[in-house]
């Protein structure tokens, strides 16, 4: 999976989580170390889920809270534990592993 922005690559996995959610799109979780965090700065924002606990997250210039991540999650949703998953970006996927959560 390769995840763009205005043409520049942000992320490029082989290992993506894909997390299915009640009434939510299909969302792609990547390992960190297959996101560019050098172009991301972290954000002082802060949100929390019941399902998978205080979200963490980054920013590009011209895109706010662009990215996020669950450093601590909750215990039925441990494997997203430092993968960010991105909003407002394009994306090319192939297969990955999926990942069912209530929400």
């Amino acid at each position: 999976m390769r995840v763009l922005r205005d043409g520049q690559v942000l992320a490029e996995s082989t290992r993506p989580l894909l997390v299915r959610e009640d009434g939510l799109p299909v969302r792609y979780y990547l390992p960190s170390e297959d996101v560019r965090l050098d172009l991301l700065t972290p954000s002082d924002t802060r949100t929390t889920c019941p399902y998978k606990g205080v979200a963490s997250y980054w920013s590009l210039p011209d895109a706010p809270d662009i990215a996020w991540a669950y450093h601590e999650p909750l215990a039925a949703v441990t494997l997203l534990k430092d993968h960010l998953c991105f909003i407002g970006t394009e994306s090319e996927s192939a297969d990955a592993e999926s990942t069912d959560t209530e929400g």
